[in-house]
């Protein structure tokens, strides 16, 4: 183990054990601790840097307790489904929800059960891919910066309809009963795709869910393989969310398997967004961290993965996120991954396979190959003019 790397893990030990959080450490255990790490405190030139300790110090403080939080609640909401006795208080109703189409300055619903109506609007392209999103916990169609951005950024680059799911208020309650409301509605979008497969070829068909949204179009590639046979080509899952949701269970959330692709980017890891590998190909910006750089809070970190992909829909912004395959992001950066590197985001080719590391900037433009002078050229692209 890197000598300073030990530095920092005894002073995250000597953190907790005066944080108050409840972990039981004693006095021998901090000692003990103290000569295992004796090595390193001896040579100055292996103390930490003042950035590695404020980095090591904001995980611990910031990430690493509301770890144990989500954990415990995903325990508990685990147990409740398990046990049958707990039901959401608000039951998905398909005709409360409808499609929203987004160009830059106009928005029109269509009903879920009447989506084959969006091929005879103004605003609809047969020609185009059709991309929808479905966002999160609390999100709204009509007030929610997700899907702002992410419609602003697809109607810059022109080559797709782009359209939001409309949840009503299914998933704009309390998080357990919009966590259990998940598979119905991504049963309901299921039947919606049926409707729409009758104008648009599956082929066409791009899935996109940040958080809850994930587990929902998860579901929704399942539904529609058992109604039609046939498979959505592509699923991505932005962070999905983590609390309820854990393969073999009740609510399994969305796997690999729901689309011919499935592609998912990791941004708070093991807190409000699952850790382990759920895709075809799971990418990890900045690695395993709950927190990606720039980020001091979890609702910071989760939404960063709808912004690394939104940022790539851009035109020349295909490639701002190059990953390789790796076990960890330390390896990455000591160069011990070997390999081709690949796109993160909108260009992830379908053939990839397994965990990919890649570093990412604490500020926009968040791609280490991006470039300035390009977004700010972009800045206004896709907006009503």
């Amino acid at each position: 183990m890197d000598q300073r790397l030990n530095l920092i893990g005894l002073l995250q030990l000597l953190l907790l054990a005066t944080s108050g959080n409840g972990l039981e450490w004693t006095v021998p255990d901090v000692v003990s601790s103290i000569k295992n790490v004796g090595s390193s405190i001896i040579d100055p030139k292996l103390l930490p840097t003042p950035q590695s300790l404020l980095e090591g110090s904001k995980q611990l403080l910031v990430g690493l307790p509301f770890e144990y939080v989500s954990s415990s609640i995903n325990y508990i909401c685990s147990q409740a489904l398990s046990s049958n006795k707990i039901k959401s208080k608000f039951t998905p109703d398909i005709t409360k929800m409808n499609f929203q189409l987004r160009t830059a300055c106009v928005r029109t619903s269509f009903p879920l059960l009447e989506a084959e109506k969006m091929w005879n609007s103004p605003s609809f392209d047969p020609t185009k891919r059709v991309v929808i999103l479905a966002t999160g916990w609390t999100t709204q169609v009509n007030d929610t910066e997700t899907i702002d951005k992410m419609a602003q950024a697809y109607n810059c680059r022109g080559d797709s309809n782009f359209v939001a799911l409309d949840a009503a208020s299914f998933v704009d309650t309390l998080y357990s009963w919009s966590a259990f409301n998940t598979d119905e509605i991504g049963l309901h979008l299921a039947h919606g795709l049926v409707k729409l497969l009758d104008v648009v070829s599956v082929d066409k068909i791009h899935l996109i869910g940040h958080s809850l949204g994930a587990h929902i179009v998860g579901a929704a590639g399942r539904y529609m393989q058992q109604l039609t046979g046939k498979m959505v080509p592509r699923i991505t899952g932005l962070d999905p969310a983590k609390p309820c949701f854990n393969e073999g269970e009740t609510l399994s959330g969305l796997l690999r398997g729901d689309a011919t692709f499935v592609d998912v980017i990791h941004s708070n890891p093991g807190v409000l967004g699952k850790r382990d590998p759920m895709g075809d190909v799971d990418f990890y910006p900045g690695g395993l961290s709950a927190l990606p750089t720039g980020c001091i809070t979890v609702t910071c970190a989760h939404a960063r993965a709808w912004e690394y992909f939104e940022e790539s829909i851009y035109p020349g912004n295909e490639r701002n996120f190059m990953a390789i395959r790796c076990s960890s992001i330390q390896g990455l950066r000591k160069n011990k991954c070997v390999g081709d590197d690949y796109p993160m985001g909108i260009a992830a080719p379908p053939s990839l396979k397994g965990n990919y590391f890649l570093d990412i900037n604490a500020a926009k433009p968040y791609g280490k190959l991006s470039s300035s002078q390009r977004s700010a050229r972009l800045l206004n692209c896709g907006e009503c003019a």
